[in-house]
Parts: C-alpha cells; sequence; structure tokens
C-alpha cells in the first residue's frame, strides 16, 4: 500500500493523538510561530520524529494546492477496517450510533459525512467496499481530521452486515424521499444506525428493503432533496438530540 499525506493541523493532529507510528516525515513551514501548530511540532520532536523546515514555496508546492497550514506529514496507511472489527465497536460501545453511506463515491462528501459522523459521536461509519470512495488526502483534508479518528468500516456486502446488527439490537432507519413520515417524528433513540443513499440514486433497492424504518427530511422550497452530506448532518444532530434527551 503507498504512503499517504496529511495537510494541516487538524489532521496532523488526530494521528498524533490517535495512532503517531503512523508518521514517516513531517515537513512545516519555516519560522512560522503558530500557537496551534507549535505544540504539535515539539510533541513530534519529542517522539523522535525528525521535523524538516522548508520555505513557503517549497511546502505551498508539495500540497498541490491544499490548505497546509505550514504542515504536511507523509504517514503509512490506516488500518483498514471491516465486518469483524464490527463486532468489537458493538462490544465497546455503550447506545452505539452508526452511519451507513451506501454508494457515496464523491471523496468530498465522504469527507463532509466524516466531520458529521465526528461530531455526532458516531460508532462508526459504514461503508461497501464497491462503489464507495476511497480514503484520499481530498477525504481527509474535507474531514478536518475526523478521517483520522471516526472508524471506517468497509464491508463486502452491506445488506448482510445490516441483518448482522439488526440480530445484535441495532435500529437501521433510511433515507428516502416515499418515506411517509420525516426525521421529526421518527424515533432515533437506542442502538441506531442511519443510513443515506450514493448522490443522485439513494439508497439501493436491497438496501432499502433490509432498513426497519424509512424517513424523509421534510422540505419547504422548490428543491426536492439536499446534499448527502448535508441530510446525513440533519439526521445525525437530530438523533443526537433525541438521545441527549434521555440524559
Amino acid at each position: 500500500m503507498s504512503n499517504e499525506f496529511l495537510f494541516g493541523i487538524h489532521a496532523t493532529k488526530a494521528v498524533l493523538e490517535r495512532d503517531p507510528a503512523r508518521f514517516i516525515e513531517i515537513f512545516v513551514l519555516k519560522g512560522r510561530e503558530d500557537d496551534r501548530l507549535l505544540p504539535i511540532i515539539k510533541e513530534l520532536g519529542d517522539l523522535g520524529f525528525k521535523i524538516q523546515e522548508l520555505p513557503r514555496k517549497t511546502l505551498d508546492d508539495k500540497a498541490k494546492g491544499a490548505n497546509h497550514q505550514g504542515i504536511i506529514a507523509r504517514v503509512t496507511p490506516a488500518k483498514q477496517l471491516n465486518e469483524r472489527d464490527l463486532d468489537d465497536i458493538m462490544d465497546n460501545t455503550a447506545n452505539p450510533l452508526f452511519l451507513v453511506l451506501d454508494g457515496v463515491t464523491d471523496p468530498h462528501n465522504l469527507g463532509a459525512c466524516l466531520r458529521n459522523a465526528d461530531g455526532a459521536g458516531v460508532a462508526a461509519v459504514i461503508v461497501p467496499k464497491d462503489k464507495s470512495a476511497s480514503m484520499t488526502a481530498t477525504v481527509s483534508k474535507v474531514a478536518c481530521g475526523a478521517a483520522e479518528m471516526v472508524p471506517l468500516v468497509r464491508v463486502t456486502n452491506l445488506a448482510r452486515t445490516m441483518r448482522a446488527l439488526q440480530e445484535k439490537g441495532v435500529w437501521f432507519v433510511g433515507t428516502a424521499g416515499e418515506a411517509t413520515h420525516d426525521v421529526y417524528q421518527a424515533k432515533l433513540t437506542g442502538p441506531l444506525a442511519i443510513v443515506m443513499g450514493a448522490e443522485g440514486d439513494g439508497m439501493r433497492r436491497l438496501t432499502r428493503e433490509t432498513c426497519d424504518d424509512l424517513i424523509k427530511i421534510p422540505m419547504a422550497g422548490s428543491v426536492t432533496s439536499l446534499n448527502v452530506s448535508v441530510a446525513s448532518g440533519v439526521c445525525l444532530f437530530e438523533a443526537v438530540r433525541q438521545r441527549s434527551l434521555q440524559g
């Protein structure tokens, strides 16, 4: 597997906190003194990593247009999680909340969904191995560190994985335009997975049929649907609201 690059303070800090052994090389902007950046540089130095200071143009060229915020790190790829890892997540998470993305192929949308998931306290984001965006520098950049914090689980058969989690007590709520009630009328407490469909096409038929409930987001204007990352944020944080009321 090829190495990956992290751009910016959030992504670098997330890997530093979670799995510092992944670092290979660190490049920082020469002469930059930033209260957010300096503690990261110090901690990396204390761990024995060599910090290479580069002039702005060299760092900008290495970033290839990404917003590096004065730091770029070359890292080994994160461990790929699969169906078996969901058992550990279930065993170690009380009242888990999952986000399922059925065929989201745009890396910007995947990154934004991971950021939403991190903010909502999601235990894992579940995606199918096929027809799903890969973890790239673009995903990491958009996620602002969440890509390094939220477990991303790739499964071979999404419907089968859903049924296995249903047997463990997880309630699956899918989003679909034909749903008869909306997200604010649905019960989103307890072990829960919110299922979002692909950009444009929505959930695949088998995924939709495997869901326990279908909901929609009420739309007041002429636009009939929301971007998948926006829709996931609406649904996740309604679940957060309902769950917070239970204490």
